[in-house]
């Protein structure tokens, strides 16, 4: 069985990051050029398919569109959906060391780009946390109608298929 994952989790991964990325830009961040604002939309359009891939899934689990979800298709989706709310994890703690280290320099427009550039990719990045999370929570599997499973035991993510 395969565990949920914890938001306190993404949180000390996040927070972690923030706090190494905030060390290394004391060293640094005067040698670096302006921060890109490509991930935004990279993450943006993940946690979008990543949302509408979770409403799909769920309706396919429930019986309510379509064929079956295929257990190997389900386990590959919550594999998806872990990897990606820890990547997101990382990306939002990276762009709080860059907010936090910035935010007492914003009178000089580098700094103040920077944080505006950061400031999105944290949000774009919490989306994606978000939508992960939700994508792993349609890999569930539903409760029978009898009740015949443990309620732990039914609120658990589908298990991993083994060869």
């Amino acid at each position: 069985m395969v565990n949920p994952t914890r938001p306190r989790f993404l949180l000390i991964i996040a927070l972690a990051c923030g706090a190494v990325t905030w060390a290394v830009l004391h060293l640094i961040y005067n040698r670096l050029p302006p921060l890109t604002w490509s991930f935004v939309p990279a993450l943006l359009i993940a946690a979008g398919v990543e949302a509408w891939a979770g409403r799909n899934l769920r309706a396919q689990i429930m019986g309510e569109r379509g064929t079956p979800a295929q257990p190997l298709f389900v386990a590959r989706m919550l594999v998806l959906a872990k990897a990606s709310s820890q990547v997101a994890a990382i990306f939002g703690g990276v762009a709080l060391g860059f907010m936090v280290y910035v935010s007492t320099m914003l009178d000089a427009s580098t700094p103040r780009a920077d944080m505006v550039t950061s400031g999105l990719t944290f949000a774009a990045s919490l989306l994606l946390s978000v939508a992960a999370l939700w994508l792993e929570y349609c890999c569930r599997v539903p409760k029978p109608p009898g009740g015949s499973q443990d309620r732990d035991e039914a609120d658990k993510p589908a298990p991993f298929p083994h060869h």
